[in-house]
């Protein structure tokens, strides 16, 4: 029974020292009208959403600390005797943010209120770390292709975009927020969701995602990304911390549905096709979802989901230069290859039409679509399954 006694000591003088990661601190000084500070005034710290009030007390210096508060919305309250209370509305907790709020009692009646501005801090001082805040309307308003909330992160300094962001592998295939630091590869990043490590362990990390899970934008409230100078809490990392936050529910009932549509008939023919074939790329990409979220119990217990679903069906531009890097006979060496032409055109030509409907979806409709383009893009005419010159 000791034991156990001492190991809950233990845990619970070691509680305050966890990492924050994604919630904030609000914090500040209670002084009166001459700059002194006033001791056991009482704090009280409301969330304008959820409705949700802490308490606490300042200490005989006259500070208070509020840990472990959610991004958000807040209002600061103080009162003491003797003194009227002040009352600072509207201030914002971003992501893992050490937000002073210092507040100035005037002598007075308990029963008056002092409205008071401008007491939040607008620039952290309690923090040397250096990054940038990316709040939910840069996220929801702000043009995502491919709708990736990661992307944003090219909006703080020192941060651009790896090389593997546009073409991963031989394929082609992108890789899902892949940006670097200050130099650093992109796989030095570091990516938290809500506290948790949300880094893709692939081998040696190399794979087509840096996260394990890649919310909807819409479910994410802000995210911060920080490029350097950041404490040790967050470790294993020499490139950026990019720590999001996903929205939660409040005590109204709030929601969206939305469909992102790109579209074959759309888009335009675009300089890269000849002109005489004036065919368009297929793209059909649809990117539809809601969210949700309100109150079970109001003041006390809430909800939030989201959904996202995805479906694409696209052709990539392809290069056949490789298939024709071989040794080259005399007229080749005479800048004559319609012979290789001729034997690259007769493999495809067994494989369908280039003329048929891009019916079916997913793998499918690549798969015919290629086929198709691959025809098309070969010089000479096409009937059925005989090549003309």
């Amino acid at each position: 029974m000791t034991k156990l006694l001492v190991s809950l000591c233990m845990i619970y003088s070691v509680a305050p020292l966890f990492a924050q990661f994604e919630t904030g601190e609000v914090l500040g000084t209670i002084r009166d009208q001459r700059g002194l500070a006033i001791s056991k005034a009482g704090v009280s710290l409301q969330n304008l959403d959820t409705g949700i009030t802490v308490r606490s007390t300042s200490d005989d210096g006259g500070n208070y600390d509020f840990p472990q508060v959610k991004p958000g919305r807040y209002s600061v309250t103080a009162e003491s005797t003797g003194f009227s209370k002040a009352v600072a509305s509207d201030v914002r907790v971003d992501v893992n943010a050490r937000q002073r709020v210092e507040l100035t009692l005037q002598v007075g009646q308990v029963s008056e209120v002092v409205e008071v501005t401008g007491a939040a801090a607008t620039v952290e001082t309690d923090s040397s770390e250096k990054g940038q805040v990316i709040n939910t309307q840069q996220i929801v308003e702000l043009p995502l292709n491919g709708r990736n909330y990661a992307d944003l992160a090219l909006l703080a300094t020192n941060v651009h975009k790896s090389p593997m962001a546009i073409s991963f592998s031989a394929s082609g295939t992108p890789r899902e927020a892949a940006f670097n630091v200050n130099g650093m590869r992109s796989t030095y990043n570091n990516f938290l969701l809500d506290g948790l490590d949300n880094n893709a362990y692939s081998p040696s990390n190399q794979g087509y995602s840096s996260q394990v899970v890649q919310p909807s934008p819409d479910a994410v409230a802000q995210f911060k990304v920080i490029t350097s100078n950041f404490s040790a809490e967050y470790g294993r990392v020499g490139g950026g911390v990019v720590n999001a936050a996903l929205r939660s529910g409040t005590n109204g009932i709030h929601g969206t549905a939305y469909e992102f549509l790109r579209n074959t008939d759309l888009n335009a023919v675009g300089f890269t096709f000849s002109p005489a074939i004036f065919q368009k790329p297929t793209l059909q990409r649809n990117q539809f979802g809601f969210t949700i979220g309100g109150p079970f119990i109001k003041n006390k217990l809430f909800f939030f989901a989201d959904y996202e679903g995805f479906r694409s069906c696209s052709l990539s531009e392809q290069r056949f230069d490789s298939q024709l890097e071989r040794p080259a006979g005399d007229s080749a060496r005479r800048g004559d290859q319609s012979a290789d032409r001729h034997n690259l055109r007769s493999q495809y030509a067994d494989t369908g039409e280039p003329g048929e409907s891009l019916r079916g979806s997913g793998t499918e409709c690549v798969a015919r679509a290629q086929r198709s383009r691959t025809l098309e893009q070969l010089p000479g005419a096409v009937t059925g399954a005989r090549l003309q010159r």
